[in-house]
Order: C-alpha cells, then sequence, then structure tokens
C-alpha cells in the first residue's frame, strides 16, 4: 500500500531512481517543485533560508495577541495581506462578550492597518484561504498548524504567532533548507474510499518512524489525476500529523479549473518537478490498496482498517483503554460493544478537513442510498466550511434532505476539532471527520470526571455507520457521485471587509475588558537558577496538554489570565509551583540586591519560620550557589523554573504553549526532541531555553540546576545539579541549544518583543 525509500532519489523521464552522489548539481537540488518555490521566496542563501511570504493568515484565538505583540514592536501597517478569520470562538458562548470583543479588536485591526476581516460563521480559516488566497507558486503562513493549501500549489506553514509578528515588521522566517521527500500516488481509489482514508494511511506510515518530520512533502504521479480538488485537500490538510513542515501538490487542470470558477484564473500556473531532480526520499502510495480507515484515540496516528478493527475489535478496544489508563483518562470503550460490534454514541462532519463540498454530498449520497435507515439516537452533526459551500448544498437542494434525514447542520465553526462544539457525553464516543483526536480534543475534562474519545473517520464510512443504526461500518463499495460545483461570493462581498492596502492610522483599535497588554519580560540572566516544577514522561507531550484548547480559548487574549491555565490537564499542580519559584525568585534578588536594608527594615519574614516553604528552600539553595561563586565577581542568579517532556509540542500552532510558561516564569525546557519545529520556535521567541538532552534526565521534579555563565555562543554549559534535600553538589555538561544569531539574540533579550524594542533603538 504505502512503500519507503529512505535513500536520495532523482527523477528522471517519469521515474525514480535511487542517487547517492554528494556533489549535486545546483539544478537538481533546485529541480523540484517545492525548492522552485523557496527559492523564489528565500533572501538568504541555500543552506540557510530567509523567507518572506505571500500573505499571512490568522484565528481569533491568535490574532489579537499577534497583533498586540506586533503593536508593542512599533507596527503602522500590515506589510502584506493579513486575513483575520472568526472560526474558533464565533459560537461567543463562554466568559460574557469576551469573545465578540476579540472580533471587534480584529475588526479595528483590519481597518487600523489594512487587514482582511471574514467575520463569524463565515468560514473556517483554510476554506477562506482556498477560496480566496492560496494559488500556484505561492508561499502563505498560518497561526494554525492546519495551514495547508497545497493541493493549489502554495507551500503553506502554520507557525506560533512569533513568527508571524516577524513577517508583520519586515522579518524573516529562518529555517535551515528542509528535505523534500516526494509522494508518488497511483492508482484508483476504491468506492467508498475518501479522503481522510488516504490521509490516516499516511499518518499511520509515517508519523511514529518521523520519515517526513520537519520536512517537505511533494505530491505527485499518475493517481493524482484520479482525485478531484476536494479530495486533494482533505489529503493534504491533514499532512500537518504526520508531522512534516509543510506540502505541495503538482498543479494541472484540476487545479485550474477550481482557480477559474472561484474567479481566480490568474493565480493558476502549471507547476511540475524538472527532469533530474533529486528528492531526499520516496514514498510510493498505491491508492487503489487503501481501505476505509479509522484512527482510533489518542492520536491520528492510532490506525486500523475499518474491516480489521471489527475483526478484532474486543483485543483493540482492550489496548486503546490501557493506554487511556496510562494517560490518566478513565474512557471504558468495552462498554461500547454490543454483541461483538462497536456502536458509538455521535458523528460530526466539520471544519477545513470534513466540510468540504464534495464529502458533504457524499454523506447524502450513503444516506440516501436505497433501503437507508433512520438513527433517531445518534445524532449526526454538519458544518460546511464556508458560507459559499453552504449556498450552493441550498441551492442544489442537499441541506433539505439531509434536514429531513435528521442531521443537524450548522455554521461554519471549528469548535468540534478541538472541543468546543458538539462535546459528547462522558465516556462517549464520536466519530469525526475533523483533524485531531488528541485526548479531550472533544471538549471532555477529565480533571472534572468527564472523559470521551473521539475516533477519526471519513465522512463517506460516518455515514456508513449511521445507516447501519451506529454500529461501525466501512462505505467501501457506495458509489459516490461527483456534483458539480458553482462558486458564489455574495455572503464575502456582503460581509468581509478587504483594507489591505488602504491602512487608516488614524482609526482606534477597540479593546475589551479581556484583552490584555503583555507584561513585561525580563531579559535573560547572565547566569540562572531553575527549578524543575514539571516531569512529563509520556512518550509525547501535545500542545493541548500544555496549554489546553477548549474552554480556555476565550481567555487567549488575556495572557496573565491564560496563563492559569496552563498544564492543567497534564499536570494541575504546575501553575502553582511556578508561581511560587517565579515569586520567591523576585524576593530573594531583592534580598540578595539589597541585604543590608532588608534586614534593617525589621521584616519579620527573614525568620525560615515565617517564610512559605519555597523560600526557606530557596534560601538554602541560595547559600550553596554563594559557596560555588566565591572568587568569582558574578551578579545574583535570574531563578525561574523549568519543565522537562520527553517529546513536548506535538499538535496545534499556539504560541501560548510557549508564552503562558513565560508569564509564569519559565525559563527553560528540556526534552529528548522536540515534536514539532513549531512548538521549538514558540519557546524561542518566548525568550525560553530549548534544551536537548540525550537519555534518562540527570535531574528529578523538584531538583535545582545553577548555570553560571549564559553563553550562548559556547558549545557546551557547565550545570550544577543542586538538590533540595541535600548539601551535594553534581557538575554536568549541558549542551547549548543550537541556535541561529537572531535566535540567540532574541533569548537574550527574553523575548521577541524586547528584541523588537532595542533593535528599534540601535
Amino acid at each position: 500500500m504505502i512503500k519507503f525509500s529512505n535513500h536520495k532519489v532523482r527523477f528522471s523521464n517519469g521515474s525514480f531512481s535511487e542517487f547517492s552522489e554528494n556533489n549535486l548539481e545546483r539544478s537538481a537540488i533546485r529541480g523540484s517543485i517545492a525548492r522552485k518555490i523557496l527559492v523564489a521566496h528565500n533572501i538568504g542563501d541555500d543552506i540557510d533560508l530567509k523567507l518572506r511570504f505571500d500573505a499571512l493568515v490568522s484565528h481569533d484565538i491568535t490574532f489579537v495577541n499577534i497583533i498586540q505583540t506586533a503593536k508593542a514592536c512599533g507596527l503602522e501597517k500590515f506589510p502584506l495581506p493579513y486575513i483575520l478569520t472568526n472560526c474558533h470562538n464565533s459560537l461567543c458562548a463562554v466568559g460574557g462578550s469576551i469573545n465578540e470583543d476579540d472580533h471587534v479588536f480584529g475588526l479595528s485591526a483590519a481597518v487600523k492597518y489594512g487587514g482582511v476581516f471574514v467575520p463569524p460563521h463565515m468560514a473556517v480559516i483554510h476554506s477562506f484561504m482556498r477560496e480566496k488566497f492560496a494559488g500556484c507558486g505561492k508561499m502563505i503562513l498560518g497561526s494554525d498548524s492546519h495551514t495547508r493549501y497545497g493541493a493549489l500549489g502554495t507551500l503553506a506553514i502554520g507557525e506560533g504567532g512569533g513568527e508571524l509578528t516577524k513577517q508583520l515588521l519586515g522579518q524573516t522566517y529562518d529555517v535551515a533548507a528542509p528535505d523534500v521527500i516526494a509522494v508518488r500516488l497511483s492508482g484508483v481509489p476504491r468506492n467508498g474510499v475518501g479522503p481522510q482514508d488516504v490521509a490516516l494511511a499516511l499518518i499511520g506510515a509515517v508519523f511514529q518512524n518521523g520519515f517526513v518530520k520537519n520536512k517537505i512533502m511533494e505530491f505527485m504521479g499518475e493517481g493524482i489525476a484520479n482525485l478531484p480538488i476536494d479530495f486533494r485537500f482533505g489529503i493534504d490538510v491533514m499532512t500537518t500529523e504526520t508531522a512534516c513542515l509543510s506540502s505541495v501538490w503538482l498543479t494541472d487542470d484540476v487545479v485550474k479549473d477550481f482557480l477559474t470558477v472561484h474567479g481566480r484564473a490568474d493565480d493558476y500556473q502549471k507547476l511540475e518537478m524538472e527532469d533530474g531532480a533529486v528528492y531526499d526520499g520516496l514514498l510510493e502510495v498505491d491508492l487503489s490498496q487503501i481501505k476505509p480507515m479509522m484512527a482510533l484515540p489518542f492520536h491520528p496516528s492510532n490506525v486500523f482498517e475499518i474491516d480489521e478493527f471489527n475483526a478484532n475489535a474486543e483485543d483493540i478496544l482492550r489496548e486503546v483503554e490501557k493506554n487511556a489508563i496510562e494517560l490518566g483518562i478513565n474512557l471504558k470503550l468495552m462498554d461500547k460493544l454490543v454483541g461483538g460490534r462497536l456502536k458509538v454514541d455521535q458523528a460530526v462532519v466539520a471544519g477545513c478537513a470534513g466540510g468540504t463540498f464534495d464529502n458533504i454530498m457524499a454523506v447524502e449520497n450513503v444516506l440516501s442510498a436505497e433501503n437507508g435507515t433512520r438513527f433517531y439516537d445518534i445524532p449526526l452533526s454538519i458544518y460546511p466550511g464556508s458560507q459559499p459551500i453552504l449556498l450552493e448544498l441550498t441551492r442544489n437542494g442537499t441541506i433539505s434532505r439531509l434536514l429531513r434525514q435528521g442531521v443537524v447542520v450548522r455554521t461554519a465553526f471549528c469548535g468540534p476539532c478541538f472541543g468546543a462544539g458538539d462535546a459528547p457525553s462522558n465516556n462517549g464516543l464520536s466519530i469525526r471527520h475533523t483533524t485531531r483526536n488528541f485526548p479531550n480534543r472533544e471538549g471532555s475534562r477529565p480533571s472534572a470526571g468527564q472523559s470521551a474519545g473521539v475516533v477519526l473517520m471519513d465522512a463517506r464510512s460516518i455515514a456508513a455507520t449511521m445507516r447501519n443504526k451506529g454500529f461501525l461500518a466501512s462505505a467501501e463499495g457506495f458509489e459516490i457521485s461527483q456534483a458539480s460545483y458553482s462558486f458564489d461570493d455574495a455572503p464575502y462581498r456582503t460581509r468581509v471587509y478587504n483594507g489591505w492596502g488602504r491602512a487608516e492610522s488614524s482609526a482606534l483599535l477597540r479593546y475589551g475588558p479581556n484583552i490584555v497588554d503583555w507584561p513585561e519580560i525580563p531579559a535573560l540572566g547572565t547566569s540562572l537558577l531553575l527549578k524543575i516544577v514539571s516531569y512529563i514522561t509520556d512518550a509525547v507531550t501535545t500542545t493541548d496538554e500544555l496549554i489546553p484548547s477548549g474552554e480556555t480559548s476565550s481567555f487567549r487574549s488575556n495572557p496573565v489570565g491564560l496563563a492559569e491555565f496552563t498544564l492543567s490537564r497534564k499536570d494541575p499542580s504546575y501553575v502553582g509551583k511556578a508561581k511560587a519559584v517565579r515569586d520567591a525568585g523576585l524576593r530573594a534578588a531583592y534580598l540578595m540586591e539589597t541585604p543590608a536594608i532588608y534586614e534593617k527594615s525589621g521584616r519579620k519574614d527573614l525568620q525560615d519560620t515565617a517564610l512559605p516553604s519555597i523560600e526557606v528552600e530557596l534560601k538554602r539553595i541560595l547559600r550553596t550557589v554563594e559557596i560555588l561563586n566565591r572568587g568569582y565577581n558574578l551578579k545574583s542568579p535570574q531563578i525561574g523554573s523549568a519543565i522537562f517532556a520527553r517529546k513536548p509540542g506535538d499538535g496545534s500552532a499556539r504560541e501560548q504553549a510557549a508564552s503562558c510558561q513565560k508569564v509564569l516564569g519559565g525559563l527553560a525546557n528540556f526534552a529528548n526532541e522536540y515534536a514539532t519545529k513549531r512548538y521549538r520556535s514558540n519557546l524561542i521567541n518566548w525568550g525560553i531555553l530549548p534544551f536537548v538532552i540525550e537519555g534518562e534526565p540527570f535531574f528529578k521534579n523538584g531538583d535545582y540546576l545553577y548555570i553560571r555563565e549564559t553563553n550562548l555562543d559556547a558549545q557546551y554549559w557547565s550545570v550544577f545539579y543542586l538538590r533540595p534535600d541535600s548539601d551535594e553538589v553534581m557538575v554536568y555538561n549541558l549542551k547549548t541549544p543550537q541556535l541561529t544569531q537572531t535566535e540567540k539574540e532574541i533569548i537574550c533579550a527574553g523575548c521577541l518583543i524586547n528584541y523588537n524594542r532595542q533593535t528599534q533603538l540601535v
């Protein structure tokens, strides 16, 4: 079904051959579609890229922080099109007025700085970008991890807000030239197989082995011609779950027709690899061999063929329950087996992956097929990806037919993807054509005794399951008719504000009470004293576990308020411990800098018995540090917290996964590896040191690490390991993070805001 080649391959005369030559011609290196697009947007060299994008895009749980950060750095107007969509907090259901306040702020920013504002319910972020902005040969940067428009020949990247801020300030996206993996598609999909089935098969094949991690996937091959454009979109958007950096496809008349229908024929150009192009690996995918798939909790890579699952349901579900226990989740899936068959509780088709025109037409096709069964006890919700899609489905009668069958049709909203819409009941199991099924991603709260799970499936098999009275079923064999599509952008013409190129600098930003400026962030100290306050041993830690999605999204315009939720689902004690270290460190710094004044003040809290336990501990640790520093002319160390996680940062691009740590006094992450480049970039842009250590850490939770000199140009730092329950001191060499010069300067400044303020003063 899917074959790998880990060697360099050369494309020549329509086929690939392994290639081992070290000194490649420049034309061969630049011969892929991806590299040609990178070259066109690069102002650096071929090894260290410095990229400038054609457009930026954010949604309403990221754009407020990005604009506030850029404003603090001196933003005057948007230097490139910046699209502000409102598809995450569009329900305005949590926290009083604060969601709508963010939307009002976004519109005022689009007016003031010259942006594009897409009101709530108009479109899911990526549907709008496909319809109105993505085009052949372009590069787009988005603050949502599923920023993928490769099927339209656009190299799109999802990153944390700091990287978009850099683009708004005329800076570059700096990245080492990524490897490019050829993905050759052949064959014709079976009847009833949809894009999610192909996507899940790919994710299952490459996520665990890291085959495409931080690389670009370039799709090609004769099989592409057998895929409608929405089918391509559905595969492409899910490449995020492979951990690749981006994706791009060759373009053909199908792409040309899509852009023409959407009034953008000029955005088409034929993109194809050059003869002699060299790739860093090859994936061969036979579409005809892919069967309907499912991804069980708690990751899109936990994939099975539906037929395989149905044949071994009991054994497979036991393993999922065992995994749930290891994650601290009380999910009883064996209860879902009725007569040996899995019965689900809920179904959803939504978002940038599920809410396409073709997918919704396919659901209606399957449900309306001869001898279809009604499903009174199982809710099915459908969220079209945009108002134009909904308009066309209304015009051709599909919505009427779905409503008559008991389907609930909603507006464009990303909620089911991140836990803010259609949350299932406790111990519920939801089948969804959405993007992720991480723990709690469906909206449950295990800390409150609520647990649920999501199975990712294609819309076609979801409809087949509904026909089967909620018992899991494959859509294989169903013939899905292809309907024509007519794009009517009347909803956009009447409601979308397009201020690109006409900023009104005198306009005022409109704030709500929850929109708060960033607090002052200190620069990196010349020496550091770090307390490990969270120690996570899971194989992977998702962004949702670092800063929860769902109900917390309403607070993302308030950096201090949001920080209260940091690691709340993974380590509920983290916030209290991090704040204790931060606050005790501030008081300790005052003591060390002005001890005589403090001694004379008569403060009773100088007595150990009157101090909080963390300050008692710190005083003793600082005495040890003072002994270590005898003979050195050193200032008192900067005191802060740090976390260890084996592989943090899988999933969302949200920068708050890092900024919340910094607001709470976090200064460093320690990891065996970082799951994504975007999480590591978020750490750097918020001045958090991204250390990588091999094997088991030499420290434990609650221990202290003293770094005498923070010299980012050194290869290693000497680290003193201090235990709170012992006077013993051990010394280790810690490898300095590999950083570019700009990254070093950002970390030393304390964060991107400080760096830009300092740059303006130079």
